[in-house]
């Protein structure tokens, strides 16, 4: 019986690794939409975009064969609970029926290790996702970086074409007063 409870802990931990995974993957879609409103750096993000969509694609094939997979262990184990009861049972015919029941157990014994395995390997392919999701959270907070800096640039270059409007506009009308002065002063002249 301490096997059937080493593979519910082990569906168990698989089970709170994927919901953490898809905690992870919301807040990376929530980033996501964030930076859609930035339009400045588009080509960069959409490439981004498509991986994640690539990543999510793997995940779900990844839950897909890990429910696969859970399914096999959690038939395994009531199949090894049955040999268990069944094995009480025949207690009185133990002479007879020990090899053949020994011989289930190994086959079921095999047959669980091949499954501990690939859950193993499930469970290294998240970890290797989850490293994914973390390169690409960082790349989004560059891209931001990188955003800000050209806003920061671009609200320079406004301020600095406000003031030269604003020069621009002090001379014309120191221009226009000049000639004003000018035209009157020939205009006004004696005869």
């Amino acid at each position: 019986m301490a096997e059937g409870e080493t593979y519910c802990v082990v569906y168990q931990q698989l089970r709170d690794v994927i919901i953490e995974q898809q905690r992870k993957i919301r807040v990376f879609e929530e980033l996501v939409k964030q930076q859609e409103e930035k339009t400045a750096y588009r080509e960069e993000f959409e490439a981004v975009v498509k991986e994640l969509e690539d990543e999510k694609l793997e995940h779900a094939k990844t839950k897909a064969l890990l429910s696969k997979e859970s399914e096999k262990l959690q038939f395994a184990l009531g199949e090894i609970e049955i040999l268990m009861k069944q094995l009480d049972r025949e207690k009185k015919a133990f002479e007879n029926a020990l090899e053949s029941i020994k011989n289930k157990a190994l086959k079921e014994s095999t047959k669980n290790d091949m499954l501990k395995s690939k859950c193993n390997e499930i469970e290294n392919q998240m970890e290797k996702q989850d490293g994914i999701l973390n390169i690409k959270e960082d790349q989004i907070k560059n891209l931001n970086q990188l955003l800000e800096k050209q806003k920061d640039t671009l609200r320079q270059k406004v301020t600095d074409f406000e003031i030269q409007k604003q020069q621009d506009a002090y001379i014309a009308q120191v221009l226009k007063d000049k000639k004003r002065k000018t035209f009157g002063k020939f205009h006004h002249a004696p005869k």
